[in-house]
């Protein structure tokens, strides 16, 4: 149903009586939750803090941990994104009393204050696959010294749950499109989720 649905938003149709009464509107942008189906779409693999795939968190229930390394008002700016942007989609947002980093109910999503490696100044990456394309724990890791902002947090958490940049999209669009929400690049500093990243999550979820 899945796939019948973003084939259908791409084309901008909607579908109604599909079950008694029941009207489906599928009005995505594009598709850009990992596995777009695109030709040079990413892939799913473990990696460590200079990279890995692309890959959705492994269920709807969505643990977090903000590591001691971000400050106050750092924890505070991923708190409030979760809570404006990602717990009003079907995701179950949580904050456990620690971080489990091993075993069959790891933490789903670390986030860390530290050096980025390259030209970039947030990453998000994989490090336990459980699946072709679900990983069990992801971290996003942003910069200090004012890097925090809400729009790159919305967008490293946004690419956690499998979202991705316009170039990776199917269609693709430009990683600039304003349809992208917060997963445009580069950031601003303000972005919201938006519509059709929300789209996505509710119909993976």
């Amino acid at each position: 149903m899945r796939i019948t649905k973003r084939v259908l938003g791409t084309l901008g149709i909607g579908v109604a009586s599909i079950a008694a009464g029941v009207t489906l509107v599928w009005a995505a942008a594009t598709d850009n939750m990992v596995p777009t189906g695109a030709s040079n779409g990413p892939i799913c693999y473990a990696g460590d803090s200079s990279g890995s795939g692309r890959c959705q968190t492994d269920n709807a229930a969505m643990s977090i941990w903000r590591q001691g390394t971000l400050e106050t008002v750092d924890r505070n700016m991923v708190a409030n994104v979760l809570s404006n942007e990602y717990s009003p989609t079907d995701l179950a947002i949580s904050y456990p009393s620690s971080a489990q980093y091993t075993g069959s109910s790891e933490t789903d999503v670390i986030y860390q204050e530290d050096t980025v490696s390259g030209t970039a100044v947030g990453r998000n990456w994989c490090d336990d696959t459980v699946s072709s394309w679900r990983c069990d724990q992801q971290y996003v890791r942003i910069e200090g010294g004012g890097d925090y902002t809400y729009g790159r947090t919305c967008h490293e958490t946004g690419h956690a749950v499998g979202l991705l940049h316009g170039a990776d999209a199917n269609p693709r669009l430009s990683n600039s499109n304003s349809a992208l929400g917060c997963l445009v690049t580069p950031t601003s500093g303000g972005e919201k989720l938006g519509s059709n990243n929300r789209e996505h999550i509710n119909q993976v979820y």
